[in-house]
């Protein structure tokens, strides 16, 4: 297993390393154009200038901060949310029954293009990015919670029923943690969704924000700074994605080990 990992990590960075000198090497010898596709040591010094000298609007730290800040207010009341609703209609018929057209019609609308809504609405401040975010994260979320419920076993169900647990014991004790391993598995796709609703909406319209950073150098002709900004994304999004795995360890620690195949 050891040996595995090893050698898992090292192709890993192979292919980042293969993959970056090619496309340094292409960029310098122009087989592809720098000026629509830059190139990684051009991008590097993009994100060393911004680190250092700051943003044309401010720290680099600050549009991470306030990007972050938008991102994780939509992930928590987006998956608190879709968690609940989830739950209330996986475990009543007869509201799902009456909800479900409502949910469908809603979940229908491409949710990016309500960005304009919420800027118009909401205004340029933090309350637009964090509406859209919120909108991206909770059907992800409520689709995985419902179907997690409707999937729970239902022979633990009915002995539960036998051994004389109310609806709420088998509710909190059987059905929740069966349709755990599908919201926590929600959250790690919706955490992303967050991510794009907050960009989405600042690059619609903001005053600060990672989304701003990117709109600011696509009018600039800046690809440079595209790709600096997704990289910053990506790093975020990564680190996120960490936790998010640690904090699913811990919640399932009492799962079995997955079968690993050579």
């Amino acid at each position: 297993m050891a040996h595995r990992h090893h050698m898992v990590m090292f192709w890993r960075v192979a292919i980042l390393v293969l993959v970056l000198a090619g496309w340094e090497l292409s960029a310098t010898l122009h087989w592809i154009d720098p000026f629509f596709y830059s190139k990684p040591s051009l991008i590097a010094k993009q994100i060393w200038d911004w680190s250092v000298e700051g943003t044309s609007q401010g720290p680099l730290w600050l549009q991470v901060a306030v990007t972050l800040e938008e991102t994780l207010i939509g992930f928590f009341i987006g998956g608190v949310g879709g968690i609940v609703c989830g739950i209330l209609l996986g475990r009543n018929q007869f509201l799902a029954d009456i909800f479900s057209i409502y949910i469908k019609v809603a979940n229908s609308i491409p949710r990016v293009v309500l960005g304009s809504v919420f800027v118009i609405a909401l205004g340029l401040g933090i309350a637009s990015k964090v509406a859209l975010a919120v909108v991206m994260v909770f059907f992800v979320v409520f689709g995985n919670a419902f179907q997690g419920v409707r999937e729970a076993d239902r022979y633990m169900i009915a002995n539960a029923q036998i051994l004389g647990a109310s609806r709420r014991q088998v509710t909190t004790q059987v059905v929740i943690p069966s349709a755990l391993s599908w919201i926590l598995a929600s959250l790690h796709v919706s955490f992303g969704f967050a991510l794009v609703g907050a960009v989405v909406g600042e690059f619609l319209g903001a005053r600060v924000g990672i989304g701003l950073l990117i709109a600011t150098a696509q009018g600039a002709f800046n690809s440079s700074g595209v790709f600096a900004a997704m990289i910053v994304l990506g790093v975020v999004a990564f680190l996120a994605d960490y936790l998010l795995t640690r904090v699913e360890g811990w919640l399932l620690k009492w799962r079995p080990d997955q079968f690993e195949t050579a």
